[in-house]
């Protein structure tokens, strides 16, 4: 099988490109350059690219790099600011797994003539009731199905996820024996266009306007201020000028008053949330769902609900109160045996 292997300069797309060799494949890597500002987090540093070349060099593949900067400024990065401007919290790595990742670079592969598109996500795609789905990685702690659960159609029988089956530790014991520089290269934590000294803030700052913001309790009594209503998220504890004294967190943010609202933990609470841009791995599973768990982050706990579906998105009914979860983040919903993707959302504002 001829496969393009999509190779960020981190430990487990090296290892993904070394699986796929030692099996026998026609391996190339490719490097994607995203961001062309400058970045020194992420997967987008000239050191990550670097890094992938080498490890390229080291088992005996060929290397591209494809220059995708300019869709993804309109695809993850515009979106991403716009995102702020309106209110909400976008989630940019799920943006350029949906735009570019799991789109463009697979539909470059297709013309290209690869037969697969493999990257280094702890994730599998299984048949699962007789259907291909996304599934949880092997490695609960770096299960990363919750970013890839966009993927479907025809894409689920094209996309291949070599370390999906492994831990990560047996993922960096490969790499140690076969000698990879990335071997002990920690992994990323950071978004890549949003560089450690400047931070979100600065990124933003260049690109925004930011308010002043006024703290209130829910009694509506003034307690302290932000210098950015436009970087306050629900649920945030810290940098609201509240002192000392009882846990209050953020429990509403309405930005044409400029106003942010704090309270305790129960006031997250929420019976249900309303989610719009669904996403089915088949074209008749909307129809399937009714039952779920639901997951609303990246290494989040998950939560029996009912979804109801509308014309215009879907209303998560929670089996129990949950906490708020922030508009413009991804929530997925897995099976009862919390292990295949049965589709996902957004939340709405």
């Amino acid at each position: 099988m001829k496969v393009l292997v999509a190779m960020s300069g981190g430990v487990d797309s090296s290892v993904a490109a070394l699986v796929l060799r030692d099996q026998g494949h026609d391996v190339t890597g490719v490097t994607m350059r995203l961001w062309g500002g400058e970045s020194d987090t992420g997967c987008c540093s000239v050191s990550d690219v670097d890094d992938a070349r080498r490890v390229a060099q080291q088992i005996g593949i060929d290397h591209l790099v494809f220059n995708f900067s300019e869709a993804f400024d309109e695809a993850v990065v515009a979106p991403y600011v716009a995102a702020h401007v309106a209110g909400t919290t976008p989630n940019p790595c799920i943006e350029c797994n949906r735009h570019l990742k799991f789109s463009a670079l697979i539909e470059r592969a297709r013309r290209l003539g690869f037969d697969a598109v493999a990257t280094g996500h702890h994730a599998r795609i299984e048949s699962v009731d007789g259907r291909r789905r996304v599934c949880r990685g092997a490695d609960e702690n770096k299960d990363q199905s919750y970013v890839v659960h966009m993927i479907c159609g025809a894409d689920l029988d094209y996309v291949v996820f070599p370390v999906g089956t492994m831990s990560k530790a047996d993922v960096r014991a490969v790499a140690a024996r076969a000698g990879l520089r990335t071997a002990a290269k920690p992994d990323s934590q950071d978004v890549c266009f949003i560089g450690s000294r400047t931070g979100r803030a600065g990124f933003l700052g260049s690109r925004m306007e930011f308010h002043a913001g006024e703290v209130r309790d829910e009694s509506g009594r003034a307690v302290g201020e932000v210098p950015a209503v436009e970087l306050v998220t629900l649920g945030q504890r810290r940098g609201l000028g509240l002192g000392g004294g009882d846990k209050r967190y953020v429990v509403a943010i309405d930005l044409p008053s400029r106003r942010v609202t704090v309270g305790g933990d129960e006031h997250l609470l929420v019976g249900t949330t309303r989610v719009v841009g669904l996403v089915w791995p088949h074209a008749d599973d909307a129809a399937r769902v009714a039952e779920v768990l639901v997951q609303g982050s990246a290494h989040g706990a998950r939560a029996g609900a009912r979804v109801t579906l509308a014309d215009d998105g879907a209303e998560i009914v929670w089996d129990a109160p949950q906490r708020r979860i922030s508009p413009g983040q991804s929530v997925v919903f897995y099976d009862a045996s919390d292990t295949a993707v049965l589709g996902g959302g957004i939340v709405a504002g």
